[in-house]
């Protein structure tokens, strides 16, 4: 291990999230080789760490889940009101947070992991990821729509416009779509500022992660050759190279 800020590690032992360690040094919770704790503290595998008293657990082997997020489930870690979280369908030992959302009224594949250097490396914009998506809308698909679509259409409720992508028909009033930016709502936006609106939407796959076989609810975890990929592919080399 190399060294590394508390909070990051309290969130690789799977404690909690980053955020959430902030809080617990910031009251003192956590304890360094017997000392308080101090914001931005650097540890390393010699050092000896206790929250509320007892030991934060070793660092966890990278853990990756395929994650089929049915409808009406909401991608919340905190949100009370929520009906069904993903947490509530996802029965396993290690803490793992979700890399991209899914609005609830949305399904498909999310990744989840319980490495936040890979979340955001999966998340950045700037690697233009791909995901693709079959979409489902409210009347039939003409070629000025897909023209539109796949052109880069400007929003201007955000004042952008979408990059380019990969738009095919599929069906009537189905189409699948690559995109490789993560704006808010971006393919019902688009689709509304071409005069359409979306029933259905699913996402099939995030970078070369496919949602496969898996069932609304199902997950299933990825191999080792799977996770070095999508940390190559992010650009985190060091941690690749220890997936050998």
């Amino acid at each position: 291990m190399e060294p590394m800020r508390l909070n990051k590690y309290l969130a690789h032992c799977g404690v909690c999230s980053r955020r959430d360690a902030d809080k617990l040094i910031e009251r003192g919770e956590v304890l360094v080789n017997g000392q308080r704790a101090e914001q931005g503290q650097i540890v390393s595998l010699t050092d000896r760490v206790t929250v509320s008293g007892r030991p934060a657990a070793g660092l966890r082997e990278t853990v990756v889940l395929a994650f089929y997020k049915p409808y009406g489930v909401t991608c919340t870690e905190r949100d009370v009101h929520a009906e069904t979280k993903v947490s509530d369908l996802v029965d396993y030992p290690v803490r793992v947070t979700y890399a991209g959302r899914l609005d609830k009224d949305s399904e498909g594949l999310l990744l989840l992991t319980n490495d936040g250097d890979l979340i955001q490396g999966m998340m950045k914009g700037a690697n233009r990821h791909e995901k693709e998506y079959v979409v489902q809308v409210d009347r039939e698909i003409t070629a000025d729509f897909l023209k539109k679509m796949s052109g880069g259409l400007y929003l201007e409720e955000l004042g952008i416009t979408t990059r380019k992508c990969r738009v095919t028909k599929k069906e009537k009033d189905v189409f699948q779509v690559t995109l490789t930016q993560g704006v808010n709502r971006q393919i019902k936006r688009m689709c509304a500022a071409c005069g359409y609106r979306v029933k259905r939407l699913k996402r099939i796959r995030v970078m070369h992660v496919t949602l496969g076989a898996l069932k609304p609810g199902q997950f299933r975890e990825l191999g080792r050759e799977d996770i070095k990929k999508l940390y190559q592919d992010c650009g985190l080399t060091k941690q690749a190279d220890s997936w050998k």
